[in-house]
């Protein structure tokens, strides 16, 4: 068998290939350049956080055995899920209700559902303030008032993000899958079930993270919403960046980093695994 030699590039095409390269490599260094020193840092051994004077595990230590930044964390991580739930479900449904149907004022509609991606988080936040202030809550809730607050309006400002996800997957739907099941005798909740959410599941996954990512870590509309009492885990960490940036801050930091970025690299597996499943 003869061996296959690769066609060799021009002159031209071989130094703009090589500029591209350069020129993402230097993105790449300005955007993770920031977290890589964050992270190395987060291992140093001084208070002062700006000169290294060694290795050490113990601000981790700190940091893992601070009950209120734990407290903090795992408000947080609730936060995040039920808003990622509940916004996984409005986005859906919204984006089906827009792609499929016509009615009266759909434009409006669609606009008001895009608002929050459009208007700027500190005028979300202060709008939630005044909303949660008016309203006359009952004196028996289960759940702390302010985390209910929180999720409710981390979910107003999460799902237009799903719907819009979910909105262009359903673009390239082809409607005659559509018909073929009812032609097979589907019902629509059978062919939504077995036809439409199957189309719609990498959508569905990518608005998941990104609705989690943008729970986890927001602050504007979480300081504006939570009250002392009840404290996520961004507004604690800037509460200690007031007084000093230490590698306390900065082990808190990579754990949250190291966190989404295993549930991340999880769903990828797991979406990976289903399309490989899928195929055979």
């Amino acid at each position: 068998m003869a061996l296959l030699s690769r066609t060799p590039r021009a002159p031209l095409e071989y130094s703009r290939t090589l500029w591209m390269r350069l020129w993402v490599g230097a993105v790449m260094v300005f955007l993770y350049a920031p977290l890589i020193v964050l992270m190395i840092f987060s291992f140093n051994d001084s208070k002062r956080n700006v000169v290294w004077r060694g290795f050490t595990m113990k601000y981790y230590d700190k940091a893992l055995n601070n009950d209120v930044l734990v407290e903090a964390l795992v408000n947080s991580l609730t936060i995040a899920a039920l808003a990622t739930v509940v916004s996984l479900i409005l986005g859906a449904i919204s984006a089906v209700m827009l792609w499929r149907f016509r009615f009266p004022l759909k434009g409006a509609v669609d606009g008001t559902i895009s608002l929050p991606i459009i208007v700027p988080e500190i005028c979300m936040g202060v709008a939630f303030l005044m909303f949660f202030a008016k309203v006359q809550w009952p004196t028996d809730l289960i759940w702390p008032l302010n985390l209910s607050a929180i999720t409710i309006a981390h979910i107003t400002f999460c799902f237009p993000f799903v719907t819009m996800v979910v909105r262009s997957r359903l673009a390239s739907f082809n409607r005659e899958q559509e018909e073929a099941a009812k032609d097979l005798g589907a019902g629509e909740w059978q062919m939504f079930r077995d036809v439409l959410i199957p189309h719609m599941k990498p959508a569905l996954i990518a608005g998941a993270l990104l609705s989690f990512t943008l729970s986890l870590d927001d602050f504007v509309i979480t300081y504006f919403t939570s009250g002392p009492d009840t404290v996520t885990f961004p507004v604690k960490v800037y509460s200690m960046l007031r007084f000093s940036v230490t590698p306390e801050v900065n082990a808190a930091s990579t754990i949250l980093i190291i966190l989404t970025i295993v549930l991340t690299a999880i769903a990828l597996k797991l979406q990976g695994v289903k399309a490989i499943a899928e195929t055979h």
